[in-house]
């Protein structure tokens, strides 16, 4: 089983969307049973938040729900319960890096990576575009299922 872990700051908008969309996309497939997909937040202030309004949103126009997912932090223990950890954004990286320790480092990307780009997954918080943050979650995830089903991660 894969194990993946999906990381922003506050964990109630980009990586609970993202969590839920690969969730859907490998539902949609009927391999459920060999992933286990989570999300964390690398900050403790959302902790025990439940995903922010407009990003459930977002995510029930697509007919996904998160319906009961609460702001967990991620752990130094995490870096042995999971096999790919994916950060949104820069400062996300530098985060994880800093609370799960150089163990983990090769089991740390940059979401967007996956669809080629160096660029950010927008953060919806500060712009209000959770539309676009749907799409990048959307377009990286599936180049993500595509690159793992093919063995190349």
């Amino acid at each position: 089983m894969k194990r993946i872990m999906f990381v922003c700051h506050g964990n109630i908008c980009r990586s609970p969307m993202a969590e839920f969309i690969m969730k859907r996309i490998v539902d949609e497939r009927g391999l459920s049973d060999r992933y286990y997909i989570a999300s964390s937040a690398t900050s403790t202030e959302e902790i025990g938040n439940p995903v922010y309004p407009p990003a459930m949103a977002e995510l029930m126009k697509h007919g996904i729900r998160c319906t009961g997912k609460r702001s967990v932090q991620l752990q130094r223990s995490d870096a042995d319960r999971y096999d790919l950890f994916i950060g949104m954004d820069d400062a996300n990286i530098r985060n994880m890096r800093r609370i799960l320790g150089e163990a983990a480092y090769g089991k740390i990307h940059k979401m967007m990576s996956f669809t080629g780009s160096d660029n950010d997954v927008s953060d919806p918080w500060y712009f209000g575009g959770f539309d676009k943050t749907y799409e990048d979650c959307y377009a990286a995830c599936s180049a993500l299922f595509d690159l793992l089903e093919g063995g190349k991660i």
